[in-house]
């Protein structure tokens, strides 16, 4: 307690009165103490005791891929959602580990957060996920929707990326390569999805030489793109389902001097900060990220006051953006 009380700026006896509730503290001191109790690397059995019965003003965020600028942009759309609320925020990068992702549920179990916010990894056991249920842990999963429990917000993948390739059809492309993410993601398989249902939809046969799968990284994504150029009668447009792969295939069609969209039209999952920048501007789906954030927050705080409401899974609409990759002017 002393510890605690140093780290606050306040006398034990605050701190005492915060943790037992036998006198009105102000609420931003209270507010100070709670979570200088929540950063704690340890919390002795007297808080502990506290802390079951209270809360700490602050939710864990785990995100699978930091450098990608998808998930960073939530995370600051989190940040902000949280500051309006008047949440801390605790975030931490499990980089698609499993393990590394149980260790991080457990170490914000351990700081005794309210809630978290997590884009899963690819565990087939669902270790950290089976965490949470078992220790009743208020929890919101973004982007990688799986058939658990748990609410979840995520956006029309299937929707979304069945326009996008209905596009280039309209443009009179049949040959239309496509670049998946890793198979194992549930929102990579979404998007794959749409993409056989835009070409079933205009009576095009599938050519499953034209689905590359570039694992949602940039290196695998611009392999992916030479191996779809090297084909005997390679496409003639290509389709990227994220951000990061759009950056692979933008390189490896550079290094084999294609010109776009003379040559091969593209059109890809994601906008990014400098798609309208580039020569021809890329034609886009762009995400609601400052929307997706807002909502997973409102939707965490939802189930911390009510554990018992029903589940929702939020699926959030897209925005085609239409730039001149694809062909138009």
């Amino acid at each position: 307690m002393n510890d605690v009380a140093r780290v606050a700026g306040v006398s034990v006896s605050t701190v005492s009165h915060v943790i037992n509730g036998t006198r009105r503290v102000d609420p931003e001191t209270e507010q100070v103490v709670r979570l200088a109790i929540a950063s704690a690397g340890y919390i002795p059995n007297s808080l502990a005791r506290s802390l079951a019965r209270s809360t700490t003003s602050t939710i864990g965020v785990a995100i699978s891929t930091f450098a990608n600028h998808y998930f960073s942009e939530i995370v600051r759309a989190i940040d902000t959602a949280c500051g309006k609320a008047g949440l801390m925020m605790l975030f931490a990068d499990t980089h698609d580990d499993p393990e590394q992702e149980l260790r991080v549920v457990q170490a914000f179990h351990q700081r005794r957060v309210d809630g978290i916010l997590m884009a899963p990894t690819n565990d087939g056991a669902l270790r950290s996920l089976k965490y949470l249920e078992a220790n009743q842990i208020p929890a919101v999963l973004v982007d990688h929707l799986l058939p658990t429990p748990f609410d979840q917000v995520g956006v029309e993948n299937t929707e979304a990326m069945q326009a996008l390739v209905a596009h280039l059809i309209g443009h009179g492309h049949t040959r239309i390569g496509y670049l998946s993410g890793a198979q194992w993601n549930s929102t990579s398989g979404e998007r794959l999805t749409g993409y056989r249902r835009a070409l079933a939809a205009a009576g095009v046969a599938i050519d499953e030489r034209l689905v590359a799968y570039g694992e949602s990284s940039i290196e695998p994504a611009r392999l992916a793109v030479h191996a779809l150029l090297a084909l005997p009668d390679r496409p003639s447009a290509i389709v990227s389902g994220n951000n990061l792969m759009t950056l692979g295939a933008m390189r490896a069609l550079k290094e084999a001097g294609v010109a776009i969209p003379g040559e091969i039209a593209f059109a890809g999952f994601d906008d990014l900060d400098w798609a309208d920048l580039h020569s021809p501007s890329l034609t886009v789906t762009a995400q609601p990220l400052e929307d997706i954030g807002a909502r997973a927050v409102s939707l965490l705080i939802r189930r911390m006051r009510e554990p018992d409401a029903a589940r929702s899974v939020v699926r959030m609409p897209v925005t085609m953006r239409i730039r001149r990759s694809c062909g138009c002017p």
